[in-house]
């Protein structure tokens, strides 16, 4: 393909499948307020400056879980608006290639304002990238998971904590916010951002220090 024909493909706008359409209603409506505050000048040029990368965590930041190790952090991005940075620590016979093979954390600290109900709205819609869930089934799952987390502002903190075969666990700085109390939500839930359908793919290299790939 010459250079030309490459450059016009790039500049027209190509036909969208209906769950890319689907995400993109949502996240411009998620990220809609945002786009306002860039227009209005309130976001330094810095924040559009960091990308997602294996980071080594501060000097002395303990696991939030015992007996887990560090294993890596990223920055989601969408648009180039900064969503929150991810972080991840595993048990000892965590295998990347398998998410689900030990314990795991990851905490996401938010950099904008969310609702819980659209946090679990798109939760479920990216579980469904593993497998199909039936419509009741989502369902109860969304409800489930809209109960126990909250809203959450800029600079918020969410930990999930998942054990194989084990309920999903969420935590707060200092407190315990509640469980979904189903292996398979918990498996397909951690999968959002590591199993290998996730949307995501720099962002999970990141957090499993594996290679970006180009």
């Amino acid at each position: 393909m010459s250079a030309h024909s490459s450059n016009r493909l790039l500049a027209q706008p190509q036909p969208l499948v209906p769950e890319q359409n689907q995400r993109r209603a949502l996240l411009r409506q998620l990220l809609l307020p945002a786009a306002a505050a860039v227009c209005a000048g309130s976001w330094s040029s810095a924040a559009w400056a960091q990308a997602a990368s294996p980071i080594e965590p501060a000097a002395g930041e303990p696991s939030p879980v015992p007996g887990l190790r560090w294993s890596g952090q990223g920055l989601l991005r969408v648009w180039g608006f900064e969503v929150y940075r991810a972080r991840l620590w595993v048990g000892p016979r965590f295998n990347p290639a398998d998410h689900a093979s030990d314990a795991l954390a990851l905490e996401l600290e938010y950099l904008r304002a969310f609702s819980a109900a659209s946090i679990a709205s798109r939760s479920i819609e990216e579980m469904r990238r593993q497998q199909p869930i039936a419509p009741d089934q989502g369902e109860r799952w969304q409800r489930a998971l809209q109960t126990v987390l909250p809203d959450v502002r800029a600079g918020d903190r969410l930990l999930g904590v998942y054990r194989p075969g084990q309920a999903a666990q969420f935590r707060q700085p200092n407190r315990a916010l509640g469980e979904v109390p189903d292996p398979l939500f918990a498996r397909l839930f951690f999968g959002i951002w590591l199993a290998p359908t996730t949307s995501e793919p720099g962002l999970r290299a990141a957090l499993l220090g594996l290679p970006a790939r180009g």
